[in-house]
């Protein structure tokens, strides 16, 4: 079955041109022109990923995200004019997986769709099953275990922590992690592993003011501890 992409956006003529392109890509589109519709057909038929207007009327489009994330770790890309390195950060630290800036070219939308849902439902290559220290990661079934308490994870939290899971004690810096969590398909900035990191944390970390498995290695990046 075609993955579903629920499409939150005001402007008539840009929804038109990208529910066009999407499904002609192949994709099911729903779309909601408010932040309460969107809220609403998010939880009535939910979707395989979100692309979320952050200028919405009725509900700002950070809030439609908090209200998404309560119930669920579908993807989410949000759409945005705004090009504040603080808003992006917002999105991502509420559990954004991309963004992307208007004016865009709609390819270039339908191949982050198609990059982050690969991320979210790709094949392992390696051992399904991960393990260092307390972390178990099933890469088959998308599951993580942390000292036998289940995790729920986004599909961004998920890639960076099987990078960091698979080479206990590694430093990566933000660009290997990256790069080694979403391959050919990065297409964002360096900064945006810190806030996944931190999302990451505040669900793994017994307390993530002083983390026990994602370390920062300052002036350099990231490392998972298994000791």
């Amino acid at each position: 079955m075609s993955p579903t992409v629920l499409l939150v956006e005001d402007e008539v003529e840009l929804v038109r041109v990208l529910r066009d392109y999407l499904e002609r890509a192949g994709f099911r589109v729903q779309t909601a022109s408010t932040g309460p519709e969107a809220v609403s057909r998010f939880q009535h038929t939910p979707p395989d990923l979100v692309l979320l207007d952050l200028n919405l009327p009725g509900l700002d489009g950070l809030d439609v995200a908090r209200a998404m994330r309560r119930d669920s770790n579908v993807p989410i890309i949000m759409v945005t004019a705004r090009v504040d390195e603080a808003d992006r950060l917002v999105g991502l630290e509420l559990g954004a997986d991309d963004y992307i800036v208007k004016p865009f070219s709609p390819k270039e939308l339908v191949a982050r769709v198609r990059a982050v849902l690969r991320r979210a439902g790709q094949a392992p290559e390696a051992a399904a099953v991960l393990q260092a220290g307390d972390v178990v990661m099933d890469l088959t079934r998308h599951l993580v275990d942390v000292a036998g308490r289940r995790v729920e994870l986004t599909p961004s939290e998920f890639g960076l922590l099987a990078a960091l899971v698979r080479e206990p004690g590694r430093v990566f810096s933000r660009l290997q992690l990256l790069e080694t969590s979403q391959g050919n398909s990065y297409t964002g900035y360096e900064r945006t592993v810190d806030a996944h990191i931190k999302n990451l944390r505040a669900k793994i970390e017994p307390d993530p003011r002083r983390p026990r498995y994602v370390q920062t290695v300052f002036g350099v990046g990231y490392r998972f501890s298994d000791e």
